[in-house]
This record gives C-alpha cells, structure tokens and sequence, in this order.
C-alpha cells in the first residue's frame, strides 16, 4: 500500500513537473524533486528511468548531486515563484498580515536561493 502511495506521488509530481518545464506560472523544480523522492521509494526501475530523463538532468541533476544550479536556472526559478507570490500578494490586499507572511517567505526563498544554493557555470550543466 504505501509503494503505491509513492508511486502515485511520483506520477503526480511527474506530470506537474513536466507542465511546470512548459507552463510559465507553474514551477517545475519542488514537483520533479517530489517525484524523484517517490520513485526512489517506490521503483528502483522507475527510479533509474526517471534520473535518465532529459527532464530529470535540466532541472535536477546537479542540484540532487549537491553540486548547485546554474544561474540561469535559479533566476528562472526565483522568477517565476516571484510572479505566483505577486499574484497572491495582490489578492490580499484585504489582509495585511497574510501580506507580511508572504513578503517573508518570499525574502527567505530569494536569499536561500542567492546564499544557500551554489551558482555553477553555464557550461557545467550542458555538459552533465
């Protein structure tokens, strides 16, 4: 039963992922490390295809590997999540702590980001 939980989590994460690569609100890196996470646990041969995928290696080799991103994918990623907190922002303008919330996580996730995740060269990534 909970390999099948992980199994659905991982297909779920899969699919979200994939249309977070092609839709530009919906980020795509936490939904692939979700599945990464759950076919790790569920299907060694899942797990083994998935790491194969050119989705996998674009998005999140180099960060599983504890190497970094590049920065054009931290900019991308900063990016987009600035847009989807711009939009929530915006809808609470009735509620100024729920404001306040989000403009600190918001700050937390840009200098986590820039201090917290290492910027690897352009070339590296191409090259993995």
């Amino acid at each position: 039963m909970k390999k099948l939980l992980y199994l659905a989590g991982g297909f779920i994460g899969l699919g979200l992922g994939a249309l977070g690569a092609a839709l530009p609100l919906l980020p795509a890196f936490p939904f692939l490390l979700l599945a990464a996470y759950c076919f790790a646990r569920s299907s060694e041969r899942l797990h083994r295809w998935f790491v194969g995928t050119r989705l996998y290696k674009e998005n999140l080799e180099s960060f599983v590997a504890g190497r970094g991103m590049t920065r054009r994918t931290k900019l991308r990623i900063m990016t987009l999540v600035t847009l989807t907190m711009a939009i929530g922002f915006a809808m609470m303008g009735r509620v100024p702590v729920g404001r306040v919330i989000l403009g600190i996580v918001w700050a937390g996730h840009v200098l986590y980001f820039i201090f917290g995740i290492r910027t690897l060269p352009e070339q590296e990534n191409s090259e993995s």
